[in-house]
């Protein structure tokens, strides 16, 4: 239905395409709850040096956000500049209702190494990225100490952490770590995140599907060795769920977002944060990193403009001032960025793993990609499927998706 629904927006908008631009203002689509006052600062600032030209941000929440976009798209009344998940740019992009907004070698050079990766397709930039995560290994002192382990050490391999888990889950009434297998689109970011901690790809650097490597069957392995060691039925659970369990001791290690902090910080737990512990065939620290981007559509008549606008929003100076008042993990290095890791230490994990980290791999039918996903994490998960057949068979319908 979504795919059916893009070909009828891209039929639409190429009709409109050459229009020319009505009235000198660009329509924008802001994902949230209210409008973050850096961004309207530096949308302020814009008008300023654009005489004549005014820009109007529409908050919509998260929840119906995405959905919207892609419906004005669709019915060939597209918003100007619009806040998306990087994800879905490939599916816009093949269906002709975004515009490329290129990059200089400079400007891809100013982001952390991968971040580009994020909101590339065929070569070509997407999307502009605005918003980035990483996750990084929690885990709880207090537990550790009272299962016999060294609460001042974190686990630095997947071996350690499932012994770890064994040892909590056998010495304490918690469980040892909290597994991630609702169905629900993070289980598939949770998977990733050993993906990309053992070396391993869905798609290559060629655009092949690649998901069945030796390096992906021992991350799906090492999901199942932790399930005895987890909380009960993790197919109940989602990340926040399972971060809600881990607030309440309930579970000693999890895997999780900077927003995890300011949470710990008004509990009585003891906790540690640390880079995500690495696989056998790892070459370095690793996580998914998840970006969201601005996307400039087809058909406005302002495209230029809007891209301008685009660009000028995520400037590095304006990009992190946005970054450190939203608590993300910044786009950019700097020197503010330095002396923030050495103020508080915890943000370190978050910008370690980037260096090795992958992208969310781009699918033209990326509901269908992560459903994928998700089916074959819970087949294993439940005991349904072994981990070298459940990803022979996720790797082949992959195939057939693309």
């Amino acid at each position: 239905m979504t795919n059916t629904l893009l070909r009828t927006g891209a039929a639409l908008a190429a009709l409109t395409a050459a229009m020319p631009a009505m009235a000198e203002e660009i329509s924008m689509i802001v994902c949230g709850d209210t409008m973050n006052p850096v961004q309207q600062k530096y949308i302020d600032q814009w008008e300023a040096e654009n005489e004549g030209w005014t820009v109007a941000p529409e908050v919509v929440g998260w929840g119906q956000c995405q959905d919207k976009v892609t419906t004005l798209a669709v019915a060939g009344t597209p918003v100007g500049l619009a806040y998306v998940g990087s994800r879905t740019l490939k599916e816009f992009a093949e269906f002709g209702l975004i515009e490329p907004v290129p990059m200089s070698d400079e400007e891809k050079a100013s982001y952390y190494p991968n971040v580009v990766d994020t909101v590339t397709y065929q070569g070509e930039q997407w999307g502009v990225p605005v918003a980035f995560s990483t996750k990084a290994f929690y885990w709880n002192k207090d537990l550790f100490k009272e299962a016999g382990l060294d609460p001042e050490t974190p686990p630095k391999t997947w071996a350690e952490v499932i012994d770890a888990a064994k040892a909590v889950t056998e010495n304490t009434d918690s469980a040892g770590f909290g597994l991630v297998a609702k169905t629900f689109d993070n289980t598939m970011h949770q998977f990733l995140h050993w993906v990309y901690t053992n070396n391993g790809q869905v798609v290559d650097d060629e655009g092949n599907i690649v998901l069945n490597s030796p390096q992906n069957l021992e991350a799906l392995e090492a999901y199942k060795a932790l399930v005895p060691y987890s909380e009960e039925g993790p197919t109940a659970y989602e990340q926040n769920e399972v971060r809600a369990i881990f607030l309440d001791g309930g579970v000693a290690m999890m895997h999780a977002s900077i927003g995890a902090v300011s949470r710990l910080q008004d509990t009585d737990i003891d906790w540690g944060v640390a880079n995500l512990p690495l696989g056998p065939e790892a070459e370095g620290p690793g996580t998914l990193l998840i970006t969201d981007s601005l996307a400039v559509f087809s058909g406005s008549g302002y495209e230029e403009k809007a891209m301008e606008l685009a660009k000028f929003l995520t400037a590095p100076e304006a990009q992190e001032e946005y970054d450190l008042a939203e608590g993300l993990t910044p786009l950019r290095p700097s020197a503010n960025i330095d002396a923030l890791v050495a103020e508080t230490p915890y943000w370190a994990p978050y910008i370690d793993g980037i260096e090795f980290g992958g992208p969310e791999p781009l699918f033209t039918d990326y509901r269908g990609f992560q459903n994928i996903m998700i089916e074959m994490v819970q087949s294993v998960v439940t005991g349904q499927a072994e981990p070298a057949d459940a990803l022979a068979k996720a790797d082949e319908a992959l195939k057939e998706l693309e």
